[in-house]
């Protein structure tokens, strides 16, 4: 009896343009977790979704347990045994978790007898989750958790898992470590992505690598260094971010004053009293589980919400008044974490998009209000080039971009504009290392010369590389910043769950 559960052999998909993935044959052995990697735009999510069933290979086929697998929907593939939890979650926020797992499920048991399965399950495999809360009242990491007992309900053979920690506490990546440990030694078999390479080294036995849509190689993590096998994903050297040495602090440019907003909506954060500087050529890395006001206080700084005089002012006058392009005609340029329909709109070109934040400070439109269409293009363009964004061209609607590829543009859109403070809500999410390293620099290059920027990051290991002083979000309200320098790991959780100051500076690292 074979101890492979899954084989693929030879699969290839193209679209118009771009081949997605090109003779891809590998497998994955039962009880082994298995890592898929490979730089944005490399064929990872084609494949998978093959696997899942949202996706017809063009050739090739795949066989589980040595019948012949060929999902026509993600339906067909759940019944087979092949569970998947996604890098967006799926979720109601106005239902509570039993009620979004049942919605999951092809014929769901009675809510009660529900209720206590999703109980006995999260108590199995460490995952503490209440099934009566309501979902838009829970952390990104109890929103995973939801996601992961769905999938486990269904006894899966094969769990999927794309990106999973990018939204999660170190202590809450352990609990999930420990929980797919459990489902590993159960003889459940993981296909693991993620570009935090030091996680798939602590936790993957086997690596598949791909570039441009081929197996380029293959590693075991454990044996292999992170930067060895970032370099086996791009195919050249890996670069580091640099810091440049600074003589001395800038002037003031950006100051919060007792800036406190209520919550937008129903699931939102209020801002409670954020006080805080912020330096020409310093970057402020703010740390923070999401759903603790990452949104809203980029919105208060882009001036997507308006807030009270005096909250918030930019090289001495106030500017809480001022709507986004007056903000960012005076200096203020800032990117959102959602990619797809807040930084960028999904259907409009690459052209278009570069307009729609960089039509005052790029002088896009002429005085008349219309579009100066080959000047916009020559900016786009600029930012494709200079950010190594992976597309046929401009013309191209963001929503055809990969991700990664997407979050290079709309990074590069604002930075190529030049401002003198800038504010970017998670800049690397779901970026491969070798981008990650370029955007990194790119945002040290520009505090270089002279703007004051701000990272909003739940990447820890990002926030100590490129920042200067480092703050902790937590419930809309932002801890002093201390230097990153030297800042440990336990005493970066203790600030990010809310603890004072003076907790933290006599924990014993």
């Amino acid at each position: 009896m074979t101890d492979t559960l899954l084989e693929l052999s030879g699969l290839t998909k193209a679209y118009p343009g771009v081949v997605a993935n090109s003779d891809v044959s590998f497998s994955i052995k039962k009880g082994e977790v298995h890592a898929l990697l490979g730089e944005n735009g490399a064929g990872k999510s084609t494949l998978v979704k093959t696997i899942y069933g949202l996706v017809k290979p063009d050739t090739g086929t795949m066989t589980l347990e040595g019948a012949s697998f060929q999902p026509s929907e993600p339906r067909a593939a759940r019944a087979s045994g092949i569970a998947m939890v996604f890098q967006h979650f799926s979720l109601f926020d106005a239902l509570n978790v039993a009620e979004n797992i049942a919605l999951g499920m092809e014929n769901p048991p009675k809510m009660g007898d529900l209720a206590r399965r999703i109980r006995e399950v999260s108590e199995t495999y460490g995952l503490p989750l209440d099934p009566d809360r309501v979902v838009g009242d829970l952390s990104a990491g109890e929103r995973q958790r939801v996601e992961i007992i769905r999938c486990l309900l269904q006894d899966p053979k094969l769990l999927i898992m794309d990106e999973p920690t990018s939204v999660l506490t170190p202590q809450e990546v352990e609990i999930l470590f420990e929980t797919l440990r459990k489902l590993r030694a159960e003889g459940t078999s993981i296909l693991y992505i993620s570009h935090k390479l030091e996680e798939i080294r602590a936790l993957c036995e086997h690596a598949t690598i791909l570039r441009l849509g081929k197996v380029v190689g293959t590693c075991d993590p454990r044996e292999t260094s992170a930067r060895d096998m970032a370099e086996m994903m791009v195919g050249a050297t890996l670069h580091v971010p640099e810091k440049a040495d600074k003589a001395q602090e800038g002037d003031v440019v950006l100051a919060i004053s007792g800036l406190s907003a209520p919550a937008p909506h129903q699931f939102g954060t209020a801002l409670k009293d954020i006080s805080v500087e912020v330096r020409a050529g310093e970057v402020l890395g703010i740390g923070g589980v999401a759903g603790n006001g990452q949104d809203e206080l980029v919105a208060a700084l882009s001036g997507e919400m308006k807030t009270k005089p005096g909250m918030i002012s930019f090289k001495g006058n106030s500017v809480g008044h001022l709507p986004p392009n007056a903000r960012r005609k005076a200096g203020i340029a800032a990117a959102p974490e959602e990619r797809n329909g807040h930084a960028a709109a999904p259907d409009m070109s690459l052209v278009e998009n570069a307009v729609l934040t960089g039509a005052v400070r790029m002088e896009l439109t002429d005085d008349r209000g219309f579009v100066r269409w080959a000047k916009a293009k020559d900016f786009a363009e600029q930012v494709i080039e200079t950010f190594d964004v992976r597309t046929p061209g401009s013309h191209v609607a963001a929503r055809a971009l990969s991700g990664g590829n997407l979050q290079k543009f709309v990074i590069g859109r604002e930075i190529m504009q030049r401002p003198e403070v800038l504010i970017i809500n998670q800049p690397t999410w779901g970026v491969d290392a070798a981008a990650a390293a370029s955007i990194r620099q790119a945002i040290l290059d520009e505090a270089a010369e002279g703007a004051a920027v701000i990272v909003i990051s739940q990447d820890l290991d990002e926030l100590m590389e490129i920042s200067d002083r480092f703050a902790a979000l937590n419930e809309g309200r932002l801890s002093a910043p201390r230097p990153a320098k030297g800042l440990t790991i336990k005493e970066i959780g203790l600030m990010l769950g809310g603890a004072h100051d003076m907790e933290v500076a006599h924990v014993d690292a």
